[in-house]
């Protein structure tokens, strides 16, 4: 008798990779990773975390229409506003700059639909922001 065993295979080719205890999904998130500890180190940024939760709200404003909004989903059933949740955007790393603006960032290798969406909705929300930029790297 035969026993085989099967390794799951990323279906874009992504490998995964281990940096300091904790696993990314590709070896471009490792290596940013590994490039914003020593920045870290180096004093060039205050801090950075990885794969952050972005909720994409819609809203009903006051003439019934409904509008983007970044305000996340508890606040809104707090304030009991009528509101749709469309879709979560797991952010790669967000970056806190010495100067306190935050850097969204976002390591790509192969982009989607899906994923030119939920990024151009995050755009949208984050359009007149003053210390929040987002940035793709491939």
């Amino acid at each position: 008798m035969a026993y085989y065993q099967s390794y799951r295979v990323n279906k874009y080719g992504n490998k995964n990779r281990v940096y300091n205890g904790v696993s990314y999904d590709s070896i471009l998130e490792a290596s940013k990773a590994q490039e914003l500890d020593l920045r870290l180190k180096a004093k060039d940024i205050k801090g950075w975390k990885r794969q952050v939760k972005i909720e994409i709200n819609f809203v009903k404003n006051k003439n019934k229409k409904w509008e983007l909004t970044n305000t996340p989903t508890s606040e809104l059933v707090n304030q009991k506003v009528e509101y749709r949740h469309f879709r979560n955007y797991f952010m790669d790393f967000v970056i806190e700059n010495n100067d306190g603006s935050l850097e969204y960032n976002e390591q790509k290798g192969m982009e989607l639909e899906i994923w030119r969406m939920k990024f151009f909705l995050t755009e949208m929300m984050f359009d007149n922001h003053p210390t929040i930029y987002l940035k793709v790297e491939k």
